[in-house]
């Protein structure tokens, strides 16, 4: 550092010795460089904050000093400041070209890493809107990270080869397939992170299904690399982005938004009980709320269709009748279409399926009016609950497979039915 820009009365008790002239003026660059730290800290970033806090925008800066954003910012002041000014420091020789480099690069690093402090503010700033619970940006947050660090990289080594940006650029294009094989799953990840974002193909809250990853849950993350969902057992699962949007998953939510969620379950009632309604069994039931209107009906159409069979009807393999498991299915779609707690406005259907070895599959198929998940198990609970205990009225049961007491049962009555010798 020279000092001849000192006054004489000074320079005067100035020592004249190389090491101690190396000394002061070292000392000097680093009180000069601290009282710039100073400055800034006190001054300008302190003028900042206040800005923040009067335009309303104190979440801002709540978030900038949570990620040491303002700190960051005034520890690249100093090193910048030795940078500029460690070639004055008299007799230091060789060294000044080597600090001055690192004091360059490590001024950039601290903005580069306020820089990424800011990004992680506003994800934090985001985190607290309406908009964050149902779309995420911590994917471009991570992407803009990603881009900083690969700039700050090159820029700094730049600084400490002594090279220009672009030469070191241009190795990099000689490199790309080896980047390319490096980064494929952060690439893969970035271009399914935006897919998913931009086509509103995954949101946070979200009830995803993915067996293949053993996933059922709610999604809690959405990153760059991993989407963290929360199963319902309190485990979580980590899936990478890209197989979210390579491979098929379930997403409930638009069975949330419709209002509606399925109920679509089985009843196997045993062959063997299946039969023509008598007479009397159908004057009981025209005693039955929910069955007046439709054996009325269905009286009426097998009258005129025996009268239409003239003498014929004398055998009652010729006739039209009503069958047990007919009328209960007739039952069980009126009991649905009254029922409060059910969509009147989605399907509706209680139909039978393909007969098996384990019986005739009745199914029930309609929409409760709630989506929660309590709320639709004690709606479809009560609901089978009728239907199940309505069939011994018409002549019908379920079908079950013989257990062991059935089986031990018969052997007994087997033993006491064999004479004894």
């Amino acid at each position: 550092m020279n000092f001849d820009f000192l006054p004489g009365a000074v320079s005067q008790h100035l020592p004249t010795q190389p090491w101690a002239q190396f000394i002061v003026g070292l000392a000097a660059l680093v009180i000069v460089a601290e009282f710039v730290q100073w400055i800034i800290a006190r001054v300008l970033l302190r003028i900042a904050h206040r800005l923040l806090v009067l335009a309303g925008h104190s979440a801002w800066d709540q978030a900038f000093i949570r990620h040491r954003a303002y700190h960051r910012l005034w520890y690249a002041a100093p090193f910048a400041v030795v940078a500029l000014g460690i070639g004055e420091v008299p007799h230091i020789g060789r060294w000044a070209v080597p600090i001055e480099r690192i004091a360059h690069g490590a001024a950039w690093i601290c903005v580069f890493l306020a820089t990424g402090s800011a990004l992680s503010a506003w994800q934090d700033v985001y985190a607290a809107s309406k908009e964050a619970q149902t779309r995420s940006i911590k994917g471009y947050i991570q992407i803009g990270k990603l881009a900083l660090a690969l700039v700050c990289g090159v820029l700094v080594l730049s600084i400490l080869i002594d090279r220009s940006p672009l030469w070191m650029l241009s190795g990099l294009g000689a490199l790309s397939a080896v980047l390319l094989l490096v980064f494929k799953d952060t690439l893969l990840s970035l271009v399914a992170s935006t897919q998913l974002t931009s086509n509103d193909m995954l949101r946070i809250g979200d009830w995803i299904e993915m067996p293949q990853a053993l996933a059922d849950g709610a999604v809690k993350d959405i990153a760059l690399h991993t989407v963290k969902v929360q199963n319902w057992d309190n485990t979580v699962t980590t899936v990478p982005t890209y197989k979210l949007f390579s491979e098929s998953y379930r997403n409930y939510r638009h069975m949330f938004e419709s209002g509606g969620r399925r109920i679509k379950r089985t009843m196997r009632i045993d062959a063997q009980c299946v039969r023509f309604l008598t007479d009397e069994e159908t004057e009981r039931m025209l005693r039955f709320r929910l069955l007046h209107d439709y054996l009325e009906q269905k009286q009426t159409e097998v009258e005129q269709a025996n009268r239409n069979l003239g003498e014929l009807a004398a055998e009652p393999a010729n006739r039209r009748r009503l069958t047990n498991i007919g009328t209960f299915r007739a039952y069980g779609l009126a009991y649905l279409q009254h029922h409060p707690e059910i969509r009147q406005d989605m399907a509706i259907m209680v139909r039978m399926l393909e007969p098996d070895s384990q019986g005739i599959p009745i199914e029930v198929y309609c929409f409760t009016a709630t989506t929660a998940w309590t709320q639709y198990e004690r709606i479809q609970g009560d609901v089978f609950d009728h239907l199940l205990s309505i069939l011994p009225e018409m002549g019908l049961r379920l079908y079950q497979a013989p257990s062991g007491t059935d089986f031990s049962g018969v052997a007994g009555r087997l033993r006491g039915e064999m004479p004894t010798l």
